[in-house]
């Protein structure tokens, strides 16, 4: 009788003692590295030169160019002969589109977000949370002159944005300390928070009002108002804000947005079938 070959678990001792291929010949590493070209691509519209790019990499110019025709014939990048420059490909933005379909709200959100910069007659952000971080993924621009923090795609810091700071005082204070600890307080702005006991007093401010505001701690001359959207286990895992020119948007102004902009964040909790109950009524 012909016997079956020994089929080996990946607990045996024999093939855990075998080395990973893609860690001999340096696969994982050139998957970092490639990840690392595609996220510095990502930071300027205007694209990159193969030296710049090797310069902002920290990497050699032959590694950036193999792993950059590797990328192109993939479609993830793609390179301008014209002005001999790379930039972020199609198919990047394929790969990255799956996010916001199994996101599946911006564009339900889209409407609240008009109705905000019309009631405000500012620039209206929609941003999720992404771990410890928050992301830009819609926006609505105000017909008034606007200089953006950050265009849609970018990261926001947690701490010195009004966006961040309304899902933050959501979080508990050990969620917050722990956030605290692993990115620190860096002062983006003479305006900027940069000591825990002064956040937590911010924070206790934003669950009182039900908004937050940052106030020129991100950039000097922008204040944005914001507020948390809730999911439907009530954990926040949204916001919406508004950013203006702080000669716009002065102190007077700001408990009136602050109170259109929890509005409508409630009113967007309830069309995602969130738990609204979890926003109170600003005081």
């Amino acid at each position: 009788m012909k016997r079956e070959p020994i089929r080996r678990r990946p607990s045996d001792p024999d093939l855990r003692a075998q080395p990973d291929p893609d860690a001999r010949d340096g696969g994982v590493q050139s998957v970092d590295r490639a990840l690392q070209i595609m996220e510095t691509l990502a930071e300027d519209d205007e694209g990159y030169r193969l030296t710049d790019l090797a310069i902002r990499t920290g990497l050699s110019p032959s590694t950036v160019h193999r792993l950059l025709t590797t990328l192109e014939n993939r479609r993830f990048v793609q390179f301008d002969r014209e002005e001999s420059k790379w930039h972020i490909g199609a198919q990047s933005f394929v790969v990255g589109s799956t996010f916001m379909r199994r996101r599946n709200f911006a564009a339900r959100a889209l409407p609240y977000l008009r109705k905000l910069r019309d009631q405000t007659r500012e620039t209206a952000n929609l941003a999720v949370v992404d771990d410890e971080s928050i992301i830009i993924v819609s926006r609505i621009e105000s017909r008034e002159i606007m200089r953006s923090v950050t265009k849609v795609g970018g990261r926001v810091a947690m701490i010195a944005s009004g966006l961040g700071k309304a899902v933050l005082a959501a979080y508990s204070d050990a969620d917050v300390n722990a956030i605290i600890r692993r990115q620190g307080m860096p002062r983006l702005t003479e305006k900027s928070i940069i000591r825990p006991g002064e956040l937590f007093k911010e924070l206790e401010t934003v669950r009182r009002q039900g908004y937050a505001v940052d106030d020129e701690e991100a950039r000097l001359g922008l204040r944005c108002v914001a507020a948390v959207v809730f999911n439907d286990c009530s954990e926040p895992f949204a916001a919406i804000s508004v950013s203006g020119m702080a000669d716009r948007m002065m102190h007077e102004r700001l408990p009136e947005i602050g109170a259109v902009v929890h509005r409508i964040a409630a009113e967007l909790t309830a069309e995602l079938r969130g738990n609204s109950l979890a926003q109170q009524e600003p005081a």
